[in-house]
């Protein structure tokens, strides 16, 4: 007789041999490398996790750790559930809030990762109208690199992503984007100096002065690392620095010259006698994107940010 149940018995057995807290337990100890750092994190007994993992993995007939004396390595097989965990739970969350966002009219909370350049030129206005239309949403925003902004929302620990759409291409291949803003990159000099007077400078021609950076890693110092090797020349990085105002301060001071976006430069004219140069280059027009996983099955409140962000 063919059974109608709905799922296969193997199928439903599956499901009852697999707990939420083991789940989360289990991406806890992988997100920290260790038992005793995930016990920790989550105020639960060591022993209890071990435990856990030890039923999980009795539940599912394979290893999905590998432990030794300084934490715990993945097996292939806890890789292959790591990505399916993130999932399971990142899904709860969405029922969650959308659930909830049902009972209680538009509310809730929405995690945003978004870029320093975002964050200094464009979002204190646009989420400030925002909460102004919606007061009961709470918005959670962290400031990181782009690259690390498409990481956040890739596995799950942003519901929503702004930043430099060419971060896109390091490992942003399973995200959606949509535009939000463009900008233009400037070359920042103080008021005395001989480039000072230019319409617009490519950037090639910045490279005899000393510099002022940014973190290694944002899409700007990339961008210009690879306008300087295009030249065939090296920039003579003199400090790096880990936000606009203090590039402004320190080019104030004869630090040397620096590339910020020209309306976060703008936002900020209490910096010094400084004189912003746009950048003649094509690359320093710049396209700023919204990500996400997908932008339909974000959970109400986060759709209507967008939809915000976008008008």
């Amino acid at each position: 007789m063919t059974s109608t149940a709905p799922f296969p018995p193997s199928e439903r057995s599956f499901a009852r041999r697999i707990d939420l807290t083991s789940l989360q337990l289990f991406v806890a100890v992988c997100e920290t490398g260790s038992i005793g750092r995930a016990a920790e994190r989550e105020f639960i007994a060591a022993s209890a996790v071990s435990r856990r993992l030890s039923d999980l993995e009795a539940g599912l007939g394979t290893a999905l750790l590998y432990r030794h004396a300084r934490g715990v390595d993945l097996t292939p097989a806890g890789q292959s559930l790591l990505h399916h965990a993130r999932a399971v739970l990142f899904g709860l969350e969405q029922m969650q809030s959308e659930l909830s966002e049902y009972a209680d009219g538009v509310r809730g909370h929405v995690r945003v990762h978004a870029s320093i350049s975002a964050i200094v030129q464009f979002l204190p206005e646009d989420l400030g109208s925002f909460v102004r239309q919606y007061p009961s949403v709470k918005i959670d925003l962290q400031e990181q690199l782009s690259g690390d902004v498409v990481r956040a929302v890739r596995e799950g620990a942003a519901d929503l992503g702004i930043c430099n759409a060419s971060a896109l291409a390091l490992g942003g291949e399973a995200l959606q984007a949509r535009p939000y803003r463009t900008d233009r990159l400037a070359l920042i000099v103080p008021a005395a100096h001989a480039l000072s007077a230019l319409a617009a400078i490519k950037f090639e021609e910045s490279l005899d002065e000393d510099h002022v950076g940014l973190h290694a890693n944002s899409s700007i110092a990339l961008a210009m690392h690879q306008a300087a090797a295009r030249a065939g020349r090296a920039i003579r990085l003199r400090i790096r620095v880990t936000g606009l105002d203090a590039m402004c301060r320190m080019i104030d001071n004869g630090l040397g010259v620096g590339v910020m976006p020209l309306g976060a430069f703008e936002s900020m004219r209490g910096s010094g006698r400084l004189r912003a140069v746009p950048l003649a280059d094509d690359w320093a027009a710049r396209q700023i994107s919204l990500i996400a996983r997908d932008f339909d099955t974000l959970p109400l409140t986060a759709r209507s940010l967008v939809e915000h962000l976008r008008a």
